[in-house]
């Protein structure tokens, strides 16, 4: 029943975001920002999917190889990782004459990661065999994306590692992606559409 609340609400909030990239100037314009970015990573085998939703602000997910390290040990394996980004320096980066298109730009955000049992290739956590392990913290990210759709992200950043039947704790994020951006991306010089 709780599930069923869920998809309605965000059937609901995806119908009202659609509804509102149609305004121009304000909130909703994204001068910088590109409204949709897939990315195939190398580094870590795996894709990323970003979505612009407000000035400044977009939602990211990646489905790829990954590592937690905390207080209790390691788990190596498929990993989902969402972030909620707000980048911070996208009119310095203008003033200055460096490129934006790509969301190439520094940023700020909410992370959670979620480290699956059934495609787990290595652990040194002691509990359950088909125990799943989440993340919850802050980011530091940058992203930069070059002419040719090569990109990088890095990020650093530390939080909460909740177990499923595992011991929980805290410890460090960091995360590494190199790939190259399958959609196409807005000119150099930011406008609008």
């Amino acid at each position: 029943m709780k599930n069923k609340y869920v998809l309605i609400l965000l059937c609901l909030v995806s119908t009202f975001v659609e509804a509102q990239w149609q305004e121009r100037g304000g909130t909703f314009d994204l001068a910088h920002l590109e409204r949709h970015q897939f990315k195939l990573n190398l580094l870590s085998p795996g894709f990323t999917y970003e979505l612009g939703i407000f000035k400044n602000q977009s939602v990211s997910t990646n489905l790829g190889l990954a590592t937690a390290t905390y207080e209790e040990g390691y788990v190596f394996g498929l990993a989902m990782n969402n972030r909620y980004r707000y980048y911070h320096n996208f009119d310095r980066r203008e003033r200055l004459e460096k490129n934006t298109s790509g969301n190439s730009g520094n940023y700020i955000a909410a992370a959670q990661a979620i480290f699956f049992s059934q495609l787990r290739v290595a652990t040194d956590v002691e509990g359950p065999s088909d125990f799943n392990l989440g993340f919850y913290g802050m980011v530091y990210g940058i992203q930069r994306t070059y002419e040719k759709g090569f990109n990088f992200n890095v990020e650093l950043g530390a939080g909460y590692y909740r177990g499923d039947g595992v011991p929980n704790g805290y410890g460090p994020l960091i995360n590494l992606t190199f790939g190259w951006v399958a959609t196409k991306r807005k000119k150099k010089d930011p406008y609008l559409d």
